[in-house]
């Protein structure tokens, strides 16, 4: 028996779960989702106890594969519906910085060709059911990072758009510079020494 799988997940209040027709769809305070569970997953709802369970209909390999990963992703559309997801992206270096216009992220990221002239060096989309929040931007001779919070709550959504911001400037490791997690350690290296003579 999975040991994440036999968890129950608890159901707060404000949350409603329902099971149909091979989906569990949850909905709460910060929105909604829908997800088809593997067909070898049966998932219940105990409204005595007010928490969704989970088991496995065989004992195959792919089933049992299956239970944890079932029981996992429920309880996160439970907890995104009702507290939501966030990343929060730290953007270093001289004359990097971000702005959010609409649903558009723009991003400044010292590619000196891609602009010349025009702004921001690159332009995002921010997809559907996501919220960017520009907490801080970068001002001229400031030393401090730009700051960026994604939030959803859908825990996948969030993640993949950060990773899609992150991968345009990694942390590059001798000086810094680029976009990292909030948090997240750079191991630096010390840059080449000039010879004595």
């Amino acid at each position: 028996m999975s040991r994440i799988g036999k968890k129950p997940v608890s159901i707060p209040s404000g949350v409603t779960v329902k099971v149909a027709s091979g989906e569990v769809s949850v909905t709460g305070p910060k929105g909604s989702s829908a997800w088809t569970f593997p067909t070898n997953q049966a998932v219940a709802i105990d409204d005595a106890t007010k928490s969704v369970s989970v088991s496995r209909l065989d004992d195959t390999k792919q089933a049992r594969a299956n239970h944890g990963l079932t029981r996992s992703l429920i309880a996160n559309m439970v907890q995104g519906v009702s507290q939501g997801f966030e990343k929060k992206l730290e953007i270093y270096g001289t004359g990097y910085n971000c702005k959010l216009q609409g649903k558009v992220l723009h991003l400044s990221i010292g590619f000196t060709g891609r602009n010349r002239g025009k702004g921001s060096q690159f332009e995002l989309p921010v997809p559907p059911n996501v919220e960017v929040q520009v907490v801080k931007e970068a001002s001229r001779g400031d030393t401090e990072p730009a700051l960026l919070t994604i939030r959803s709550h859908d825990k996948q959504a969030v993640g993949q758009f950060a990773a899609e911001i992150r991968s345009l400037r990694k942390t590059e490791p001798y000086k810094g510079k680029g976009i990292r997690y909030e948090g997240e350690q750079v191991r630096r290296k010390q840059g080449k020494a000039l010879g004595s003579g």
